[in-house]
């Protein structure tokens, strides 16, 4: 954790939490469209051999995961890895509004984006929002997470809303860059009480349970 490359808005009076959160969103962002495509590209092969050492998706028969976008931290690796593996690999489908939905990863080839803006989705059939209750671990998306487990996600709460089908046991990782891991002791994440925690980050670097 590298406070001093961490942008941290500070709440003023009359501040809405969600407004807190879109700022540190924006800076992230920002900073996330700044690196290029060869830090992105050993990035993602680097966070497959830390994602893929976890216990519990070693372990796995089923694993959630997600199809990033372009200046995420990158899962076409992890995805290959897992698939020649034989691992089930369910991928979010996003629906009108914030429904939710979940297909099987088929290949890189079956990936397409369907909307402008949405992240590539498998073009098999939809298993339901209750299909991840299926996956032994699950491989969430986010902007930045903090050592207490708070995410900061899209801003949509589409995972906070599908998590709520995820079994108990089944531990929820997200992936961030180095610098996008917080110290909940000196700079915590701006939380809401409707916002789900995570059990564990990886980055490029490493892993560790967080909550």
């Amino acid at each position: 954790m590298s406070s001093a490359a961490q942008p941290y808005p500070t709440a003023s009076d009359g501040d809405e939490v969600e407004d807190v959160k879109d700022r540190l969103r924006s800076a992230i962002r920002t900073a996330r469209s700044a690196r290029s495509q060869r830090l992105r590209d050993e990035a993602a092969e680097r966070l497959a051999d830390v994602v893929s050492a976890i216990p519990e998706v070693a372990s796995a028969s089923c694993v959630s995961v997600y199809a990033s976008r372009p200046s995420e931290p990158g899962t076409s690796p992890l995805l290959e890895r897992l698939a020649a593996r034989g691992v089930r690999v369910l991928l979010p489908v996003l629906g009108s509004g914030l429904q939710r939905d979940w297909a099987e990863y088929d290949g890189p080839d079956d990936l397409r984006e369907r909307a402008p803006g949405r992240p590539p989705e498998p073009g098999g059939p939809t298993l339901g929002a209750a299909a991840i209750a299926e996956a032994d671990a699950i491989v969430a998306p986010a902007l930045a997470v903090d050592t207490a487990g708070a995410r900061l996600g899209q801003g949509g709460g589409w995972y906070d809303r599908a998590l709520e089908h995820a079994r108990p046991d089944a531990l929820v990782v997200a992936l961030v860059f180095p610098e996008e891991l917080y110290d909940a002791t000196s700079r915590p994440l701006p939380r809401e009480r409707h916002d789900r925690t995570v059990g564990a980050v990886a980055t490029p670097e490493g892993w560790r349970p967080v909550g």
